[in-house]
């Protein structure tokens, strides 16, 4: 029996394909599991007319991903947090806050479950996130999270040097 197949079967085809496949198969898997349809002239031109319609959109999709990307490639979100001495954040930077921050920026709607690929953020300082925009277009943002009321942490400035006349920490003062 000929069947198109509708989705892709392991060991058999993948979706548009037509096989030719046992009528005990065809009957008591493929169709009952919505894997495939009976191969009829008019089922095969209309599955052909549907992979058009499906490739122009996916293609539209793209298009769209592609310049949505360009949109993202030049933006820093920045974040405070309060955070403890070590930089290690009370709570953290969330994916659902950053699908906010971007859809502010962006004007674009992000679904932090199908776009935003990352954990949620715990540390301060330089983050870079995937935001995937379609199944082939992944763009990165810089995230930079600082803690509340600070500047980003450059560099820890040294200990200035005891005056002299003042004792050091740790000496005894002579009496």
């Amino acid at each position: 029996m000929k069947v198109i197949l509708t989705h892709d079967v392991p060991n058999l085809g993948h979706a548009g394909d037509v096989k030719d496949v046992a009528v005990g198969y065809a009957r008591n898997y493929l169709f009952r599991e919505g894997l495939a349809v009976k191969a009829s002239k008019g089922a095969v031109k209309d599955f052909e007319r549907r992979r058009v319609v499906d490739t122009r959109r996916e293609e539209k999709i793209a298009a769209r991903a592609e310049a949505l990307a360009k949109q993202l490639e030049g933006i820093t979100l920045t974040f405070e947090a309060k955070a403890g001495e070590t930089g290690h954040l009370y709570g953290s930077i969330t994916p659902a806050a950053i699908a906010e921050a971007l859809e502010r920026e962006v004007g674009e709607k992000f679904d932090r479950r199908k776009h935003i690929l990352s954990e949620p953020l715990r540390e301060v300082g330089k983050h870079t996130i995937s935001v995937r925009l379609s199944a082939n277009v992944v763009a990165e943002v810089e995230v930079v999270v600082k803690p509340e009321g600070e500047d980003l942490p450059e560099a820890e400035p040294a200990e200035a040097p005891a005056e002299v006349g003042e004792p050091a920490e740790g000496d005894q003062a002579e009496e």
